[in-house]
């Protein structure tokens, strides 16, 4: 009987250690944001710039005005070492240039900027949604950068980070701000 009780008393205890490890939250994932590409363009030529696939924006330079080059830095995103998959979405309206104020929607990030003319012209962006293994990628602990002057800067996401929006008020002496948010999944 001794006996018995010792092996159910094990089995018990085994269940409940089960029980309680399927019941605890999974822990998080391991997230790399890696940049992995970079092109410049001319900044008033119309040029509709999208990351390549599977691929988002976290950073933007741009030195002198509308008849200079923007770079745009672009980087994968590795979640367990698992690429995420990226899906884009159409492009925004025009906002004048001078004045515009982006935001993409909730857990999307920035892929894409087009940008015509002038600060008188039209500036669109591109936004997408971000999914790994078929669950949708979620973004935390959104901010905004510091003020930097148009014509005179480069900004990149920290570690993590990716963009999520722009804000720009004036000509290339005007102040740009940039919206980012740290990728977040768990699973």
């Amino acid at each position: 009987m001794r006996t018995y009780g010792k092996a159910l008393s094990v089995v018990a205890v085994a269940a409940a250690l089960s029980a309680a490890t399927m019941a605890s939250p999974a822990s998080a994932a391991t997230i790399k944001v890696e940049r992995i590409y970079t092109e410049t363009v001319w900044e008033s030529m119309g040029v509709q710039f999208t990351c390549p696939p599977n691929q988002v924006l976290t950073g933007r330079s741009h030195y002198g005005d509308e008849n200079k080059q923007t770079t745009y830095y672009c980087s994968r995103i590795l979640i367990n070492g698992e690429q995420v998959q990226v899906h884009s979405g159409d492009w925004t309206s025009p906002q004048r240039e001078s004045r515009s104020d982006y935001s993409a929607p909730d857990n999307q990030v920035v892929v894409g900027r087009w940008h015509e003319d002038d600060e008188n012209g039209g500036t669109r962006y591109r936004s997408a949604a971000l999914y790994w293994q078929g669950r949708q990628v979620w973004l935390i602990d959104g901010g905004t950068s510091g003020e930097y002057k148009e014509s005179s800067h480069s900004w990149q996401g920290g570690s993590g980070k990716v963009m999520t929006g722009r804000t720009h008020y004036g000509d290339e002496n005007g102040k740009t701000w940039y919206r980012f948010a740290t990728v977040s999944f768990e699973g």
